[in-house]
């Protein structure tokens, strides 16, 4: 059964290139969405394995959308992995204790991204 990664990320490339490295792991199939709301509005729609986000975005951005993932029993065990230009060690510290398992700082390798996206999904039923 394939793993379903939710993408959320407004910059197009920046999602295109979150995408390719996601999806060179075998057994992942990824859904994007460019803000938070678009991303609320996805959720019930699948069983979602894993949500990359990052958090500067128009409308809901990445630390409300975690919030809402942590708070709301249907989600809250899905990992969250932060990808964001905001690399301050409070940042960092506030997104982690949100409930996000990981948090890289743009840029990243793709490799950086691939080995923590494996960790979390293979924690995953």
């Amino acid at each position: 059964m394939p793993k379903h990664v939710l993408i959320v990320e407004d910059q197009g490339t920046t999602r295109a290139m979150i995408r390719s490295a996601v999806e060179a792991i075998e057994g992942v199939t990824t859904v994007e969405a460019s803000t938070g709301f678009e991303a609320l509005k996805l959720l019930p729609r699948y069983r979602f394995d894993l949500i990359i986000t990052d958090i500067n975005m128009p409308d809901i951005n990445g630390l409300e959308l975690i919030g809402f993932v942590k708070g709301d029993a249907r989600y809250r065990e899905i990992p969250l992995i932060i990808v964001s230009t905001e690399a301050t060690e409070e940042d960092r510290r506030r997104g982690m204790s949100l409930g996000a398992s990981a948090y890289l700082v743009k840029p990243f390798q793709p490799s950086e991204l691939q080995e923590a996206a494996k960790r979390l999904l293979a924690d995953r039923p």
